[in-house]
């Protein structure tokens, strides 16, 4: 891959390079620093939960993967538990949303979720995106935004990448544990518009006793141009990564000797992934329309129990699909009157369609596939719509009403005849809020709505276990969300505040469960719970923000053993940014992940994980220099904790403990970017 990045870098920097050569002097003009995070929204946001995150927020900042985007958003957390190529874990609410069952996430106007996936449902894997060419990110929490439909139920995030990146430029960025990164960007005026180019390759082997051998590619390229009131946007972007894994491993095989912390216990997991994108879209002050393509692959080879149910050839398992989506969305607002109240009309309709060609869960030994447990064809489509009235019931008061409809269709031919089928269902979702300003500076909002996730479809057409034969239960594709919440925002000079208090109720929690390495529906649950977050832009150089959570979660009518695993019921944030000089400037960030129950009589807990990032950055002209320093006070927590039955090499039967993934030792990174 290193041989075939070196001319493509070349090329994409060349032309840059010369693009800007033919252009006029630059004019100097007076630099203009903006914070996404002290914009002023009150007037306008619907929720206290909500915000923006961009510009001067995403720079300078310590990634040490890229999932860690989304904790940008106050009260989220990205964890890992196995190779870098695969979806992170998201901490949300009191949820583990898994790879990403109640959090939707678009990049562009595209969705990322999908649908009915060989590895977990709303599957959210965010490893083709380029950290430096994203411009902002909107976020909104829980079930109150018309324009969020499937897996939104604890929030949704839009980002929106660069038009055009604020500078040209190539990055080398080298590290620890064989880490190699290699990132060129730049822009172009060409046909009337401008283009934007990234390309980026990345090489690692990771801290872990097997190497994890990731190989990264990921393109990026943007065409934009004014179309009359509006601008049109058409993207391609494209991404593959192969990686061998070290998933989760028992705690006692540590005690015992058998493996260090970083150790393995299958040297055959890993992955393939491909993915690429084609999306296009208009957007005006009042109407957006957008289109996309997004054709993906995917293969993964896991082991969470090593030899508990087949002692002789393991308990390994891979998962396989490829898939093609398409879909369209339509959005149009209209100013107007009702009753002599002022009021903005919106009303939106999208559809989408999942052609999942091959979707399989086969035995494997050695990494490579033997029998099939299930091999299925799925065809899943959805068609939604809402229509949103915001009043300005008074110059103070605002009123917001919204209906949001989702209806889903699905044919599902199967490998056991038995369990195909075809179906559909539809969910009607009413949201209101309402917004009072009681004061210049401080605005109060009262939310209720109610949303969604969509289940794997083949739990609503299986009649038999593909693996016993017996008779399976079926499960519902659409699982409702109801939420309320009253907030409070503070804005004031550089100061902003948010304070919330949430209610939300899912009709189906998806537990995770170890003996088969996934999840399933469950019970119905209940959380309460409050947020804070403050970003305060103390002077020219110095910036704070923190943020902190708690959450209180329980599965309904289930008795005594009620307590939600992985329901993490603390999360705290809180970073520094300070430019020391003109030259030279410093992050220092501090997140922590509390403990939670690991089975549901709560009679275990994970242990809280906290880690401290650092990096500082040198700029000498059109050169950069960045060191970042991941887990600086090398923590020795976990990333992530389960407990279930899993069965090693000698052992009799399986053993109930807990399973754990390490956090990434200490490890320094550097860069060097030099500007065009």
């Amino acid at each position: 891959m290193r041989l075939l990045m070196v001319p493509a870098l070349g090329v994409l920097a060349c032309a840059a390079a010369s693009a800007r050569a033919e252009e006029a002097p630059p004019v100097e003009v007076e630099a203009l620093t903006v914070w996404g995070r002290a914009l002023d929204v009150i007037g306008t946001a619907h929720s206290g939960s909500e915000g923006v995150v961009g510009y001067e927020d995403l720079q300078n900042r310590p990634l040490m993967r890229v999932g860690e985007m989304v904790e940008n958003v106050p009260g989220l957390i990205a964890t890992q538990h196995s190779g870098t190529g695969k979806a992170n874990q998201y901490f949300l609410r009191g949820f583990n949303l898994d790879h990403g069952t109640d959090l939707a996430v678009s990049v562009d106007g595209a969705p990322v979720n999908m649908r009915t996936h060989a590895h977990g449902q709303g599957y959210l894997d965010l490893n083709f995106i380029i950290p430096e060419l994203v411009e902002r990110i909107e976020y909104r929490k829980g079930p109150y935004a018309v324009e969020a439909g499937d897996f939104s139920a604890a929030g949704a995030i839009a980002m929106r990448t660069y038009d055009r990146p604020p500078a040209d430029f190539a990055q080398v960025t080298g590290g620890a544990f064989g880490y190699g990164r290699a990132l060129v960007a730049g822009g172009l005026e060409a046909g009337g518009g401008d283009v934007l180019l990234g390309l980026e390759g990345t090489v690692s082997n990771g801290p872990w006793v097997l190497d994890e051998d990731l190989k990264k590619l990921n393109l990026l390229a943007k065409f934009t141009r004014p179309a009359g009131a509006g601008t049109v946007r058409v993207s391609l972007s494209g991404y593959r990564a192969d990686w061998t894994a070290t998933d989760q491993v028992p705690l006692r095989a540590i005690q015992s000797g058998l493996i260090p912390r970083t150790g393995y216990i299958d040297p055959d997991l890993g992955g393939r992934s491909r993915r690429w994108a084609l999306t296009a879209g208009y957007e005006a002050d009042d109407v957006s329309a957008s289109a996309y393509v997004i054709r993906s692959r995917f293969r993964l080879t896991s082991n969470f129990t090593y030899q508990l149910e087949d002692p002789d050839n393991g308990d390994e398992f891979q998962q396989d699909e490829h898939r093609t989506v398409y879909g369209a969305t339509a959005r149009k607002a209209w100013r107007t009157t009702v009753a002599g109240v002022p009021t903005t009309l919106r009303a939106g309709v999208e559809g989408r369609y999942d052609d999942i060609g091959e979707i399989g869960l086969y035995r494997s030994v050695g990494g490579r596939a033997t029998t099939a447990v299930r091999e299925d064809a799925v065809d899943e489509y959805s068609l939604g719509g809402f229509v949103e009235a915001e009043l300005a019931l008074t110059p103070t008061l605002r009123a917001i009403v919204g209906l949001r409809a989702d209806a889903y269709g699905y044919d599902v031919e199967a490998g056991v005849a038995a369990n195909s089928g075809d179906g559909s269902d539809a969910l009607a979702a009413p949201k209101i809020a309402l917004a009072w300003r009681v004061a210049e500076p401080l605005e109060l909002y009262a939310n209720y709505g109610v949303s969604f996730h969509s289940n794997d479809v083949r739990g609503a057409t299986i009649r038999v276990d593909p693996v016993t034969g017996d008779p399976a239960a079926r499960v519902g594709v659409l699982s409702r969300a109801r939420g309320a919440e009253l907030g409070a925002r503070y804005e004031h000079g550089d100061l902003n505040l948010s304070l919330v208090g949430f209610w939300l109720d899912l009709g189906s929690e998806l537990v995770f469960v170890g003996d088969a390495g996934g999840t399933e529906p469950n019970a119905a649950s209940r959380r309460f719970g409050a947020e804070l977050s403050a970003f305060w832009h103390a002077n020219d150089r110095v910036t704070f923000d923190v943020s902190g959570a708690y959450t209180q979660a329980r599965l309904r009518g289930v008795g005594a053993e009620d307590r939600i695993p992985q329901s993490v019921s603390v999360v705290a944030a809180a970073g520094v940014s300070a430019r020391l000089t003109d030259a030279l400037s410093a992050s220092l960030r501090v997140r922590q992940l509390g403990k939670a129950p690991l089975i549901e009589d709560g009679s275990v807990f994970s242990e809280p994980t906290t880690l401290v990032s650092l990096g500082a950055y040198y700029t000498l002209g059109r050169l950069r220099l960045g060191v970042d320093v991941y887990n600086l006070l090398d923590s020795k927590d976990a990333d992530i904790t389960y407990f279930y039955a899993s069965r090693l090499a000698g052992e009799a039967q399986g053993v109930p403990d807990i399973h754990l993934h390490p956090v990434e030792p200490r490890q320094v990174r550097a860069s060097l970017r030099v500007k065009f």
